[in-house]
This record gives structure tokens, sequence and C-alpha cells, in this order.
């Protein structure tokens, strides 16, 4: 089995865009922190040939400046860039 390898290591300093299409219009969402674990991670769903029969999701956490881990599941409408703390201070 292949080590999964992310292009951003722990400690990064991320913005993670996110986006659902709609019928008509499209939602985003930002959200912006410190990489603290990449992985995979098996859902609750069931789907046949994949490893274990189950769906498997990536999943980012990140620390927030206010401390908080937010828990991301990351999908093809996912956009991770690195930033510099400078760029998120207004």
């Amino acid at each position: 089995m292949a080590l999964l390898t992310f292009p951003h290591p722990p400690g990064t300093r991320v913005r993670v865009t996110q986006q659902t299409p709609l019928r008509d219009r499209t939602w985003s969402n930002a959200v912006e922190g410190v990489i603290q674990r990449f992985r995979q991670a098996r859902t609750g769903s069931w789907f046949a040939h994949a490893k274990d029969d189950q769906l498997w999701l990536d999943r980012l956490e990140l620390r927030l400046d206010d401390g908080e881990i937010a828990v991301l599941n990351l999908d093809q409408y996912s956009v991770v860039e690195t930033v510099s703390h400078e760029d998120g201070d207004a």
C-alpha cells in the first residue's frame, strides 16, 4: 500500500476554499489556519470495491488562530493555498 502524501507539511499556514455547486449558483467558504495533520479516514458509508468496503475521505486538520481545530473533508472543489501570517492580517 502506497503512503498518502499531501503537498504541504504540518506547520504550514494555508487557506482552504471549498465550493459547493448549487443549481443556479456556487456557495463558497474559506478557512485559514496551520496544518496539524492530513489523513484519509473512513466514513460510516459503505462503498463496494473500496478499501474495507468503506468510503474514505481526505481529511485536513487545521488549527485556527483562536485555537479551534477544524477538520475539513477535501474534494475536487477544494483549493488549498499556502499563505504567510501577514497575508491573513487585515
